[in-house]
């Protein structure tokens, strides 16, 4: 029996429906839906329930956690909008941001250092609008940086010093600057499980960390995005997902 070209072509779209899922108004493969399971929103779109920070610095826009300064009001020090329903520790977090001007970063298994001020401190995945620290992991007001973006590390301790070994790259920094996109929306994950720390913007692994400096090593902390000191700067995100793992 011979199969028509009509046949053949509605075989092929049956076969690509029968591999996706509805998801909302969306539609996703079963691999994306499968990986998507676990995780929660932390934001709801819409306000900022859930969230606290220095008065008059966020507010929403366009569906999206806003921080922006001003020259007429520039910060004195760092600051950050810090989540408020509990700390995390072993976790996968997705987000999607966009920078203006100056830096960011995403803070996790922070410490809360002025609540008042809203400072805190602890591991960052960096953003900014330049070229170089995008996906970088930095210590908030400790260790300082802890890989460069396209390092494998393994940090230790000797002498009662903090020692950052460079044991290898996941690229280039140039060449993974290359899938930032500036100015526009990027998607990035934070894996933290146990002592092993992972950045990755638009897909592309920025660093891979091992903290086996025990003393200094966090655990546990708050989630909480910064506006830094300095020129006017403007951070968005939105889309914020959690996975907790075991």
């Amino acid at each position: 029996m011979k199969t028509n070209k009509t046949q053949q072509g509605m075989g092929w779209i049956l076969a690509m429906v029968a591999g996706m899922v509805a998801v909302g108004c969306k539609v996703v493969t079963r691999a994306e839906a499968k990986e998507r399971q676990g995780y929660v929103s932390l934001f709801n779109g819409k306000d900022l329930g859930g969230w606290a920070g220095a008065a008059g610095l966020w507010t929403i826009e366009e569906g999206a956690i806003t921080g922006t300064t001003t020259a007429l009001n520039p910060l004195k020090n760092n600051t950050f909008l810090i989540y408020t329903n509990g700390p995390v520790d072993n976790f996968e977090l997705r987000l999607k941001y966009r920078v203006f001007n100056g830096n960011s970063g995403i803070q996790y298994r922070s410490q809360v250092l002025d609540a008042e001020k809203a400072i805190v401190g602890g591991y960052q995945a960096d953003i900014e609008a330049g070229k170089t620290y995008s996906g970088i992991l930095y210590e908030e007001r400790g260790r300082g940086i802890l890989a460069l973006r396209g390092q494998r590390t393994q940090i230790t301790e000797a002498g009662g010093q903090t020692k950052v070994n460079v044991i290898g790259e996941v690229g280039k920094g140039p060449d993974l600057q290359a899938f930032i996109r500036q100015d526009d929306w990027n998607d990035y994950l934070v894996v933290a499980n146990g002592n092993h720390l992972m950045h990755f913007i638009n897909g592309k692994l920025m660093v891979d960390v091992v903290d086996d400096q025990a003393a200094k090593a966090a655990k546990s902390g708050v989630l909480a995005f910064q506006l830094h000191a300095g020129p006017p700067m403007k951070a968005q995100f939105k889309d914020i997902q959690l996975k907790r793992l075991p």
